[in-house]
């Protein structure tokens, strides 16, 4: 009983994360498929990435801009609308875009004694416009999902991380499961 018990839970290690994540894509290419259908499958994938790159284009010059900015415009000043739209703009921005903010990975000591840490990304280094000089902000993402949490501390208790930021994103979105092996991670 026990062989089979072990062998069972070997298989579902195995098995449960090839099958999530074919499932997951399998929902990711039927919601885009569906977004713009086409009689040939994944016909609306290829459709909806060319309406994309052709915006993307679009943005680039100057018709495109004056339009993109007028709607940017209208939607910043909708009360509701202008903060989720700002949000996501800025995270996607910060995610996709140029100006790439999640580049700087820390650790924070989250108490006194320096026993108790995370690892976060510094996002903004000085925040004496709200009235915390010598403050920084650390977005710290949660495991398992892309949520996160946007704490402010000392600067003297945040400390630059020698890592590649993909690996630290990696690590935390995981719960330290996937990335670098704890004993590899500086101490």
């Amino acid at each position: 009983m026990r062989f089979l018990i072990n062998n069972f839970l070997k298989g579902c290690l195995v098995l449960v994360p090839i099958v999530v994540t074919l499932y997951a894509v399998y929902l990711l290419f039927t919601t885009i498929d569906g977004l713009l259908p086409s009689p040939v499958p994944g016909g609306g994938i290829l459709i909806t990435v060319a309406l994309v790159t052709a915006i993307g284009v679009l943005a680039g010059n100057v018709v495109g801009r004056t339009v993109f900015g007028a709607v940017e415009r209208l939607l910043k000043r909708l009360p509701v609308i202008s903060l989720i739209y700002r949000g996501l703009r800025d995270f996607v921005g910060a995610v996709l875009g140029q100006r790439q903010t999640f580049d700087r990975p820390v650790v924070v000591e989250l108490s006194g004694d320096g026993q108790s840490r995370a690892f976060g990304f510094v996002t903004r280094d000085d925040l004496s416009s709200f009235g915390l000089p010598g403050q920084v902000a650390v977005y710290f993402p949660q495991s398992v999902n892309f949520a996160g949490h946007l704490l402010i501390f000392p600067r003297e208790r945040v400390r630059p991380l020698d890592v590649d930021s993909a690996e630290v994103m990696a690590f935390i979105v995981s719960g330290g499961v996937t990335g670098q092996r704890p004993e590899s991670i500086p101490p």
